[in-house]
């Protein structure tokens, strides 16, 4: 089975260095394993180009029939975590640091009164190595945002969450109820790593906006950005559970004003879709829904 699984991933990404990162172990023990499923099964599964790796026709007929063998293996774990009961035992969720800090705290003190036995894995990490990772199996779940840009990931829609632009408090901008596309115009944007699906959000608003993006600085946290942005070295968008945890307080060095017409993420979790739709990945999906209802009712969308 973990030859297998090796196996399918690196038949995926078709790169040594990427898989083994991806299963977390080096490149020398890939290939060891790599070699070991080949004997045994008696044929060449890769080839070796200049422009990397091709799988041979035998390669292509194990990685499909890899993936089957291991969704039947996945559907049988989920139904013996969660039972007809739902959520229980272990789920490892991947999370983007954009949105987990601000929402799973609250949803996290209802599921461990609800479900003691419960242990919930939380691992934050950028939204593109959120789903190669789902795809790798070190996450059953991820929260994310749309688009995942996988046709082998199922989304399932939470609640849509507002972007305000955030300013210093010395902008002019600081006292308006609300900014305009050509209000951004003569605006300097930074923005997060492009492995961040916000990146791809401010980048739009910027090229709508005419405005300028600054391309010597990628943060890889909010709060970076926040802090810059309370330097005077520019402006950024920022997700409304954010704004509500660390920007509106009377001590904050940056406001934040909403976008006008609005720009709205959609928040979901997701899964693999070999995954079917496990009874305690859509209880899951009704608490982070009802925390979203109950404490956030003015600040996203349902």
């Amino acid at each position: 089975m973990r030859q297998l699984r090796y196996f399918a991933v690196l038949a995926r990404v078709l790169q040594y260095r990427r898989a083994a990162q991806q299963l977390e172990i080096s490149q020398p023990s890939l290939s060891l394993q790599i070699n070991a499923l080949e004997e045994a099964i008696g044929a060449q599964l890769l080839e070796r180009k200049r422009s990397g790796l091709i799988l041979t026709p035998a390669g292509r007929d194990v990685a499909q029939k890899a993936i089957g063998i291991l969704a039947e293996v996945d559907g049988l774990m989920h139904r013996s975590t969660s039972g007809e009961s739902g959520l229980g035992g272990t789920l490892r969720l991947g999370s983007s640091p954009t949105i987990a800090p601000y929402l799973m705290p609250r949803v996290l003190r209802r599921l461990h009164e609800k479900y003691p036995e419960l242990k919930l894995i939380i691992r934050d990490g950028p939204s593109k190595d959120l789903v190669e990772d789902l795809l790798a199996g070190k996450h059953d779940l991820i929260l994310t945002q749309a688009p995942v840009g996988h046709d082998e990931v199922s989304f399932h829609p939470l609640f849509r969450e507002p972007l305000l632009l955030a300013v210093d408090t010395a902008s002019p901008l600081a006292r308006s109820k609300s900014a305009r596309l050509q209000d951004l115009s003569s605006l300097t944007f930074i923005t997060l790593d492009p492995a961040y699906t916000l990146h791809r959000q401010i980048k739009d608003v910027c090229e709508l906006a005419g405005a300028k993006l600054r391309m010597d600085f990628e943060g890889t946290s909010l709060d970076a950005l926040r802090q810059m942005v309370s330097l005077g070295m520019g402006v950024t968008l920022v997700p409304g559970l954010y704004s509500r945890s660390e920007v509106e307080r009377a001590d904050s060095d940056v406001c934040t004003i909403p976008l006008s017409p609005p720009r709205l993420r959609q928040i979901g979790l997701a899964w693999r879709k070999s995954s079917g739709t496990p009874v305690a990945f859509v209880e899951m999906a009704e608490h982070i829904r009802d925390v979203a209802r109950s404490e956030f009712a003015d600040c996203v969308k349902l």
